[in-house]
């Protein structure tokens, strides 16, 4: 990442979270509200590996070579293993969450006809 400032991934993140949150609040079609979720979730996820990784740093396994030097230099070393099982729990929740909002979405459009979330409301009486 040469020439990049070094707070980019954080600016990255902003810009996912701000698209997705656009996306949910402004259009009207029911897939990209979806889709606007998507790009929000991502961000937070992106956002909190950002928060783990360390410059320089090594995975948090523990072997032989860990115990040779010390624990606390292997602390020092080590990125943040708990942004990463975090995200790996987000990433399962978000896919459920999509799945049923898809399942949804597809229910909608056989009772009405439309995905247009404006047009659904005036349906509903």
């Amino acid at each position: 990442m040469n020439g990049l400032p070094p707070n980019f991934p954080y600016i990255v993140c902003i810009i996912l979270i701000m698209v997705g949150l656009y996306c949910i609040a402004c259009k009207r079609n029911l897939i990209k509200i979806i889709i606007g979720l998507i790009i929000l979730s991502d961000g937070v996820n992106l956002f909190f590996i950002c928060i783990g990784y360390k410059i320089g740093g090594i995975p948090p396994i523990l072997h032989e070579e860990t115990f040779k030097h010390g624990l606390e230099v292997f602390y020092a070393l080590a990125v943040d293993p708990l942004p990463q099982a975090f995200v790996l729990t987000a990433i399962v929740i978000s896919m459920s969450v999509v799945a049923a909002a898809a399942a949804l979405a597809v229910r909608i459009y056989q009772l009405y006809g439309t995905l247009d979330a404006q047009k659904i409301r005036r349906l509903k009486g």
